[in-house]
């Protein structure tokens, strides 16, 4: 069954992006050399404030050691190791990118921690799991290349165990459009951003009830203040994984942001399992 999400995968079809990284990393020694998740954090963080917003995440979603957490969009797999690291739980990532699975599954082995994180290609919106199966599911800046924000916080939901919690942070629709091209969007094709209401109340749909909401502009505006004028950041970064045009993305995100088009929210639930 089609999910409807053929133009999302053509954005993030990054053609041999493993062989790219087992390159980058050279820097840090050879092949075979053992790294830590905070050496990779300025290359595998896709989102704004990078490894800060995925510590904050976790703290307002409570993860402890022994928890199960899915990691949803999970991109090469920074936040998965990142948490099993400083929280002793047992992470699951899904992505609609097979480069993207197969680059984390490789940085994951660099890390050691292949017994502890895991990655396999899937839809958000027919999640490969049994329901009741997490503790608590993460999504940070998947949102916005989902049309079907119903079935997408349904899907969420069913996967949770009973009292488990939701944490997302995601990027929301302040203004005007926004201009393209964007990290998550060549085009507004693929793009299907909400205003921050309309988050909320999608969400709540699906049967959630908020433990926190906030608005975390400011704070993305201040980071992304930061980076302009600190220059390029340091090798190895992002620009390894998106390519030759990150710059121009990255440019783009800054200025929808300062121009007040773009904003982020942060939002914990709890939810229950369906037949409760």
């Amino acid at each position: 069954m089609s999910d409807g999400l053929d133009g999302v995968r053509d954005h993030y079809r990054a053609t041999g992006l493993t062989e790219r990284l087992r390159t980058a990393l050279r820097s840090f020694g050879p092949d075979d050399q053992r790294l830590s998740p905070q050496q990779l954090a300025g290359l595998d963080q896709f989102h704004t404030r990078g490894l800060a917003a995925t510590a904050e995440l976790a703290r307002l979603a409570r993860i402890t050691a022994g928890m199960s957490v899915l990691d949803v969009g999970s991109g090469i797999g920074g936040p998965a190791r990142f948490l099993a690291e400083t929280h002793g739980c047992r992470v699951t990532g899904i992505d609609l990118s097979e480069p993207f699975v197969a680059a984390a599954r490789y940085l994951t082995e660099r890390t050691g921690q292949s017994g502890q994180v895991s990655f396999q290609t899937a839809s958000a919106l027919e999640l490969p799991f049994d329901g009741g199966s997490f503790d608590v599911v993460l999504l940070q800046h998947v949102a916005m290349n989902i049309a079907d924000r119903a079935q997408l916080y349904r899907e969420i939901r069913r996967v949770i165990k009973s009292g488990g919690r939701f944490a997302t942070f995601d990027v929301v629709l302040k203004g005007a459009e926004p201009h393209y091209p964007v990290p998550w969007a060549s085009t507004p094709a693929t793009s299907f951003l909400l205003t921050p209401g309309a988050t909320r109340e999608a969400i709540d749909a699906a049967g959630f009830r908020a433990l926190v909401w906030q608005d975390d502009t400011d704070s993305a505006k201040a980071w992304i203040a930061e980076r302009l004028s600190s220059g390029p950041p340091p090798a190895p970064n992002l620009g390894i994984v998106m390519g030759p045009g990150f710059a121009q993305l990255a440019a783009n995100l800054g200025r929808n942001f300062m121009e007040g088009r773009l904003g982020t929210v942060t939002g914990v639930f709890e939810g229950a399992s369906l037949d409760e």
